[in-house]
Formats: structure tokens, C-alpha cells, sequence
């Protein structure tokens, strides 16, 4: 975990755009967005991939998507429709192995994302 970059974010050694901050996720500004809105959530705790989460911390999923709807509305986007992405694993594009969820928006998405 000492070497994991979120957890660096969290721990405030590495500088982040944040957008949203509680006492179990934070929320930062992807520093290469793939949409006008692209924002970066993760939970505090270092959890690898939604392959760790059990029935021990499965909590921290339901707090993320209110954390999510919370940024949705204040970025604009309740009305407009956003996407939310959770890539697990190298073969599901996963290039960071702490669990993190994409919230993209701001522009019209294509199907299959291209």
C-alpha cells in the first residue's frame, strides 16, 4: 500500500484537484479526463479491486454511489445523465489496484465507449 498512488492522495503526499471529501471516500478531478467532467472516487480504506469486497466492508459501496450522487448534482449532471465506470482487474483496464470508480459526464457518450 506504501507504494499505491491513491493512498499517497489520501495521505496528502501527493497534491489532488479535489472535489469531494467525508470520512470514508474522496473525490478528485482525473488528471487526464476523459470527459468535460471526470472525477476519480475512492474509498479511504486501501481496498485492491471490488474483488476484495466482502461482507466486511461492502458498506463503503453504498457510501461511494451516494458520494457519486451528491458530486452528479453539484457538477450538473443529475439531469443530463453521467456514467459510472469500475474497471477490476488487468484485463478490465484496472491500472491502479486500489478500488476506484469513474464518474464521467458533460457531453454526449458513446456506446461502446470508444
Amino acid at each position: 500500500m506504501s507504494e499505491c498512488i491513491f493512498c499517497k492522495i489520501i495521505n496528502g503526499d501527493i497534491p489532488a484537484n479535489k472535489v469531494y471529501e467525508d470520512d470514508k471516500v474522496i473525490a478528485f478531478n482525473d488528471l487526464n479526463p476523459q470527459s468535460p467532467t471526470h472525477v476519480l472516487i475512492i474509498p479511504k480504506k486501501h481496498i485492491p479491486s471490488v474483488n476484495y469486497i466482502d461482507e466486511n466492508n461492502s458498506d463503503i459501496i453504498s457510501h461511494i454511489f451516494v458520494a457519486i450522487n451528491k458530486i452528479a448534482k453539484e457538477k450538473g449532471l443529475d439531469n443530463q445523465g453521467y456514467r459510472i465506470v469500475n474497471n477490476c482487474g488487468e484485463l478490465g483496464g484496472q491500472t491502479v489496484e486500489h478500488m476506484h470508480f469513474h464518474l464521467l459526464g458533460g457531453r454526449q457518450l458513446q456506446w461502446p465507449p470508444g
